[in-house]
């Protein structure tokens, strides 16, 4: 036996102030499959109200008393993009139905042919559908991706304070332990009798000399005490050092000599000439390097440009390069971002950071809010203890 069509069920919503022209239109959808619970209206006031519900779809009539399809679909978009409208005329000119189309109907109909009514409304409320799907989708990605930077951003945060920990704990024990066998060693040379015994005291006291050295070193990659001088100060210790270190020439320029900013900034820009600075040391085959900080119209920029290979599609396409995706997110935590260029020589990249600055000045004295290390000592005068 033939199996029998099964009927679509929709909720329609009919503006109509024809009784028989509503029971045409009932007859029509019935006839091509579809089992509607409608219900007909035929004022303003009874369109808005009846907006409260949930329907499939609206299908207005183009002419009704004080008031018109073109007005109901204009009070539709006002409170949902989506649902689909259908209008029907008994005389509608082409003029009105661009209009209608260009405001957002789905469809328009004349009376006296409604055999397009069943195909147009079935397609337009299976466009709705997949509208609202994707819109689902989308915001679910959103939502996503806010939760994902939202944990980058606290990880970022965790791994600083697990830094600021740890360097702590390099200055305070053991800084301070291989300070008290310096001193020790130092005694021995002073007063061991020439010989072997005073040479190995020497030998040991260079040893100490350079676990100082790599102490300071590590303690001050894991959270720079230079930045408790500022961040000027802090980018003109990393230029020079840069420099000496690589041989490639850096100049560093800022239109500040001294800046106050909020707390967490200095640290992020600070990173962030980090990370670049050593990108180029190891991948751009630079000769010559510059760094400008500046701060204009409440946007701190730091600026690193070079002249050396460039970054191809392919670097930064790399599945597991995490280097510029992480400056994204450190950028994210105190609301910046970070543009990256290639011109035909070279690379700059370009830090920005919306904030509203206590204050400005170039007055020595004047230092930058940052945030502390945690210990009143500075370990750069270990080695000279």
């Amino acid at each position: 036996m033939p199996r029998t069509p099964q009927l679509r069920r929709l909720r329609l919503l009919h503006l109509e102030d024809s009784e028989l022209d509503h029971q045409l239109v009932l007859a029509h959808l019935r006839r091509g499959g579809i089992e509607p619970s409608m219900q007909r209206i035929d004022t303003e006031g009874a369109f808005l109200a009846a907006l409260d519900q949930r329907w499939d779809a609206v299908i207005s009539d183009y002419n009704l008393p004080g008031f018109s399809g073109l007005v109901a679909l204009e009070l539709l978009r006002e409170r949902d993009a989506l649902l689909p409208f259908i209008l029907v005329s008994g005389e509608i000119g082409e003029d009105t139905a661009v209009e209608a189309m260009r405001n957002g109907a789905s469809d328009y109909l004349l009376k006296s042919n409604l055999i397009r009514l069943v195909p147009a409304l079935l397609h337009a409320v299976e466009v709705c559908e997949g509208l609202r799907a994707r819109k689902r989708s989308d915001e679910e990605l959103a939502r996503s991706r806010k939760r994902l930077s939202e944990l980058a951003q606290h990880l970022q945060t965790s791994i600083e304070m697990e830094r600021a920990a740890i360097a702590r704990e390099i200055h305070d024990d053991v800084g301070g332990s291989l300070t008290a066998v310096k001193f020790d060693l130092a005694w021995l040379t002073r007063h061991a009798p020439n010989g072997p015994m005073a040479e190995r005291a020497q030998q040991a006291l260079e040893t100490v000399n350079h676990a100082i050295e790599a102490s300071q070193r590590i303690m001050h990659n894991l959270r720079p005490a230079i930045l408790e001088q500022g961040l000027v100060a802090a980018l003109q210790w990393m230029t020079q050092r840069f420099e000496r270190r690589n041989g490639i020439m850096t100049a560093f320029r800022t239109s500040h000599d001294h800046l106050r900013l909020p707390p967490g900034v200095p640290l992020v820009a600070y990173r962030t000439a980090q990370e670049a600075l050593t990108n180029i040391s190891k991948h751009a085959r630079a000769t010559r390097v510059q760094v400008d900080l500046t701060v204009a119209a409440g946007v701190l920029s730091l600026e690193i440009s070079d002249n050396g290979r460039g970054l191809s599609n392919q670097d930064l396409g790399k599945e597991r390069s995490f280097g510029i995706r992480g400056l994204h997110e450190r950028a994210d935590t105190v609301g910046g971002w970070v543009d990256l260029s290639c011109p035909p020589t070279g690379t700059t990249l370009i830090l920005s950071v919306p904030l509203d600055v206590v204050g400005t000045s170039s007055r020595p004295g004047d230092t930058d809010i940052d945030l502390p290390l945690g210990s009143p000592h500075d370990p750069s005068t270990w080695g000279a203890l």
